[in-house]
């Protein structure tokens, strides 16, 4: 283990390595920036139907489910601290093979994250500017998080800071306006029926939304992907994982815990009115308090939507930088940017990509469904070969012996993410699933035709790789 440590470690030195200047704040922000402290808005009203009304049980499962992914990654970033995060980590735990599927498959979810949260960005300030399109809003917010990343990564953190810090600002005057009409007025709904949900609690309608609502979580991954810029190391990062979803978990369960017992439309209402679902948090924000409250989430949740992308599109740079430096993309996207420290090629590769989704879903009226439909499965299989190299690398290519807390740690609690994944993927939407299989797919028939080349060279490989693989091998 101590070798791979080493290995990852060492590709952070170098002329052409990245910079570590961020600091356990600064991972924390880009974590909570790509998670969106308000996550939860757009799709409460969903929830609540799905699960008969107890959201608040909802999230609460949702992010015990996803410590088990954050657990992963936290114990593997100290085996292979480098900058491709689960692509690095199944190179090391399973092999080169499944390293390349899981860069593959997350990089799915890298790549249109952002285009999503762009679209969510643009339909917002159209709704405020109407005399200028959405798809013209969208473009402007990709161009301008695209600047800031390539400025450097320090300078996008601490933009990224104000940022979430005004996001956090709208969502405590939420809580406190809605406190005060609580302890004022009462409340709509009974104080425990987002625990024990409307008559009565029903564990499989929970966790049908549970399924749901984990992919508010998508994004706290992406900490692992700056590994090589920390200038704590790897014990810092997995810390920064680790907090960035128990803060999410808590800023979840509360706001919706409060928008439960004020929302003037029962969850059966809800269930009965799916057009009413995507505004409900907004609805019950004006019904509760007053329009100016309403409009003030959705200016959070615009401006929110956009720095999220900031945090996605700096982390789907750094997959692709870590990938292309493995030779498994184009070398070109191996370089360093020598004054800014970042990996300039990789970064507009990553933008150009998902300036084209995101103006492609803008001007469609179906755009935002087509996109959304999609972007969750690549994370969530990319979780899974996660899972399966904790397992690999602990208790097979490491030799781990650690007796009960090692079989706890390196097998059960890998094999429980192992069924939310599975669980997660059966109850996605089918066109998602077929999206997943064709870009798996497209993948599978990349890495054979890598791997018939890589024969007919003789099996040479670059000395990165060879580190690399060295180190599996432990």
């Amino acid at each position: 283990m101590e070798s791979a440590g080493r290995a990852g470690a060492a590709a952070g030195a170098g002329p052409g390595a990245l910079r570590r200047t961020l600091t356990f704040r600064d991972l924390v922000v880009y974590g909570l920036l790509f998670i969106a402290p308000m996550a939860p808005v757009g799709i409460f009203g969903t929830l609540q139907a799905k699960s008969h009304g107890a959201i608040t049980v909802v999230y609460g499962v949702a992010t015990v489910a996803m410590a088990c992914t954050a657990y992963a990654y936290a114990q593997m970033v100290r085996v292979a601290p480098g900058a491709g995060s689960v692509y690095t980590y199944a190179r090391v735990g399973l092999g080169d093979g499944a390293g390349f599927v899981a860069g593959w498959m997350a990089m799915l979810d890298y790549l249109l994250i952002p285009a999503v949260a762009y679209l969510f960005s643009g339909i917002a300030l159209h709704a405020l500017v109407p005399a200028v399109h959405q798809w013209v809003w969208t473009a402007l917010a990709v161009v301008v998080t695209t600047l800031l990343n390539l400025w450097g990564v320090r300078t996008a953190a601490v933009v990224g800071f104000v940022v979430l810090a005004m996001e956090l600002a709208v969502l405590l005057v939420f809580v406190g306006a809605a406190l005060y009409v609580l302890v004022s007025a009462g409340a709509e709904r009974g104080w425990s029926e987002p625990f024990t949900g409307e008559g009565g609690f029903a564990p499989l309608a929970v966790l049908s939304a549970v399924s749901v609502a984990v992919l508010s979580f998508l994004g706290f991954d992406a900490v692992a992907s700056f590994a090589e810029e920390s200038a704590g190391g790897a014990s810092r990062v997995a810390r920064a994982v680790l907090s960035c979803l128990v803060v999410a978990g808590v800023l979840f369960a509360v706001q919706t815990y409060l928008a439960a017992l004020l929302a003037p439309m029962s969850a059966a209402e809800l269930a009965a009115e799916p057009g009413e679902q995507g505004g409900a948090f907004y609805a019950t924000a004006d019904a509760a308090v007053g329009p100016w409250l309403g409009k003030l989430v959705a200016a959070g949740k615009a401006l929110g939507a956009a720095f999220a992308a900031l945090a996605g599109q700096a982390a789907a740079g750094r997959l692709l930088f870590a990938m292309a430096r493995d030779r498994r993309l184009p070398g070109a996207m191996a370089g360093v940017d020598a004054r800014r420290g970042v990996p300039r090629r990789a970064l507009l590769a990553a933008a150009v990509v998902t300036l084209v989704a995101a103006v492609w879903a803008a001007r469609r009226d179906d755009g935002l469904d087509q996109l959304s439909s999609i972007v969750n499965v690549g994370a969530l299989t990319a979780f899974g070969l996660l899972h399966a190299s904790v397992i690999g690398w602990f208790r097979f290519r490491a030799r781990e012996r650690a007796g009960v807390p090692g079989v706890l740690r390196h097998v059960v609690v890998p094999l429980l993410g192992l069924a939310v994944v599975a669980a997660v993927l059966v109850a996605a939407a089918p066109t998602a699933q077929v999206v997943g299989g064709c870009w798996l797919l497209v993948g599978l028939v990349a890495l054979a035709v890598r791997h018939g080349r890589r024969s007919r060279a003789g099996g040479a490989v670059t000395e990165h790789e060879a580190g690399t693989e060295g180190t599996a091998g432990d």
